[in-house]
């Protein structure tokens, strides 16, 4: 008895758990979300509702404000002498002083003072301030580094162009002559230019060699007219004779 319980209880060599087989009646799911038409997605992303931004508590946030820049006393003396310079004189020529000492300066300052030029110092921010409310703002790019202004009551472009190409650390950047803003090449032409005498006088010789060939052309024809009429009474006059003499020995 006891041996048949224990061969119930212990299981034999090889021997395999009872297998239960269930099945499940729901079916699998082949049935997908359909995706959203592409305009409905359009419609849906414009009519978003986008709730506003909490607006910040009073004082969160430092106040804006615009700091102007007051102009010193010594700035609003420079750019009145400035603008008298600009008003005062025909010619303005910038030039770059390439780190020239103080005896080549006084040299060119020597120089320039023969031909009546005088050399003037303003800050670059003086001149930028009162350039961008004048006729002259083209001028502005050319005050860029240590530069300095070659001023004349009268339009010396030529003379200042010998003086200043014996000194090497000048260089002529631009100029405004006679109400005219020109380039470095635009210098250099004007100086080629007669000066003012020579072009009236070419004027006065032109305009009196037209005057005078109207009035020869106005008097060729009467003068062309009277010589035949002269010619005319002559042979007139001559015929007149021959037939006289010829009566007289008939």
């Amino acid at each position: 008895m006891a041996a048949t319980l224990c061969t119930k209880i212990i299981p034999k060599q090889g021997w395999l758990p009872l297998t239960q087989i269930v099945r499940h009646g729901s079916k699998a799911v082949t049935r997908h979300k359909r995706p959203m038409h592409f305009l409905k997605q359009k419609l849906m992303a414009v009519t978003e509702y986008i709730p506003p931004k909490p607006a910040a508590a009073p004082g969160a946030y430092p106040s804006e404000t615009i700091q102007v820049k007051e102009e010193s006393g010594l700035a609003l003396l420079k750019k009145k002498q400035l603008k008298e310079v600009f008003q005062t004189n025909k010619m303005i020529v910038v030039a770059q002083n390439s780190a020239s000492s103080v005896e080549d300066m006084l040299l060119l300052k020597h120089r320039l003072y023969k031909h009546n030029i005088s050399v003037k110092f303003f800050p670059n921010e003086v001149v930028r301030s009162f350039l961008s409310d004048s006729i002259y703002y083209n001028l502005t790019p050319l005050f860029i580094g240590p530069t300095v202004l070659l001023v004349s009551k009268e339009p010396k472009v030529k003379e200042l162009l010998k003086t200043v190409r014996a000194s090497q650390q000048i260089t002529l950047l631009g100029g405004c002559v006679e109400n005219s803003i020109l380039s470095t090449q635009g210098l250099l032409n004007y100086s080629k230019l007669p000066s003012l005498t020579v072009v009236q006088g070419e004027l006065v010789s032109g305009l009196t060699m037209l005057t005078s060939q109207t009035s020869a052309l106005l008097q060729r024809h009467p003068t062309h007219l009277s010589a035949l009429l002269t010619q005319y009474i002559k042979q007139q006059s001559g015929e007149t004779e021959a037939a006289s003499k010829s009566a007289e020995s008939s």
